[in-house]
């Protein structure tokens, strides 16, 4: 698993050096995440630390029909606060985000939007970006 994609170029990210909290919020609730720095989740979808790899290891549903690697607009979110936090968007990132329904000024995909840490952010998973077709039984 993880969000590397061979097709496009790395993304730069700073990785967060000090302890920060994400709230995510839309249809399926709100959780607020808890940041580690020295504990970012790894096994997880989307580059390490990406608002996708936090909000899975979280129990917050996103959809990402790629896997997290940048080749889909599945899993767009909106940037409420802390969006100055984030690493900028690659021209590959934008260019997905141009098929997202709803896009707004602080819009990313939450695979591709890794906070540096420096502030806490909070995050709208919007009602028609969540898979509500579940195949548990």
């Amino acid at each position: 698993m993880g969000g590397e994609n061979p097709y496009i170029d790395k993304v730069d990210v700073t990785l967060p050096t000090k302890p920060y909290r994400v709230r995510f919020f839309g249809a399926g609730g709100e959780t607020t995440v808890e940041v580690d720095p020295q504990n970012l989740p790894s096994k997880f979808d989307g580059l390490t630390g990406s608002l996708l790899s936090l909000a899975s290891s979280s129990g917050v549903k996103i959809d990402h029909a790629c896997g997290g690697v940048c080749a889909c607009s599945t899993c767009h979110v909106i940037v409420r606060e802390g969006f100055e936090s984030l690493n900028e968007a690659s021209e590959d990132e934008e260019d997905m985000l141009d098929n997202a329904p709803g896009l707004e000024e602080f819009s990313r995909l939450a695979c591709q939007a890794v906070p540096d840490g420096s502030v806490d952010l909070v995050v709208e998973v919007p009602s028609w970006n969540r898979n509500l077709v579940s195949e548990d039984h």
